[in-house]
């Protein structure tokens, strides 16, 4: 599973703040970015905790926290809603009231829980990324075949020339019309 789209919350515990940013990651180097503009940021915040699920992958950081009190809840969210391809980073200043242990477990998890209310989370669905090109006669036939969602970009001179994301069934249908195209690149979410 997947989240729909990157969303942010912020909650208030004990006069500390907790800014919670959950994102859609591709690979490590997607993650690292997002890192370094949060750190950049953020540069005040008293910690920057985190976790990510990338394939089969998991990570997680406390920041000064109490070993086990930040990063570990915030990776139980993601794996409890089964998702992948995620990261969330959650900056907290403190306000000068101790949570405790179990305080801080329930301030990362909620932190979280709540950011992920704010988005949807669906099937994660690889895609591939093709470049086709088909004269006019052949186009009614791929404006029947697909949905505008998977048209990433037309440009239409002598021919037709498509930009496509697609799913494996709908790639088998332009394979079954013996369209040529040219991957450009694989993997994709």
């Amino acid at each position: 599973m997947i989240i729909e789209n990157n969303v942010f919350n912020e909650l208030q515990i004990n006069k500390s703040k907790f800014l919670t940013y959950i994102y859609k990651i591709k690979d490590q180097e997607e993650f690292l970015k997002y890192l370094q503009e949060l750190k950049k940021e953020y540069k005040d915040a008293t910690h920057i905790c985190y976790a990510y699920i990338l394939d089969n992958t998991t990570k997680f950081f406390d920041d000064a926290e109490p070993s086990g009190t930040a990063g570990r809840p915030i990776l139980d969210v993601l794996i409890k809603n089964n998702l992948n391809h995620v990261a969330c980073f959650v900056i907290r200043y403190f306000g000068g009231i101790k949570l405790g242990s179990g305080g801080l477990i329930r301030a990362y998890s909620n932190s979280t829980s709540l950011c992920l209310k704010k988005t949807n989370i669906i099937k994660l669905e690889k895609l591939l990324k093709i470049k086709l090109i088909v004269n006019y006669q052949e186009n009614k036939l791929i404006e029947n075949l697909l949905d505008k969602k998977n048209i990433l970009d037309a440009t239409y001179n002598e021919k037709v020339t498509y930009i496509l994301l697609l799913n494996n069934s709908l790639k088998e249908k332009i394979d079954n019309y013996n369209l040529k195209y040219e991957i450009l690149e694989k993997d994709c979410f």
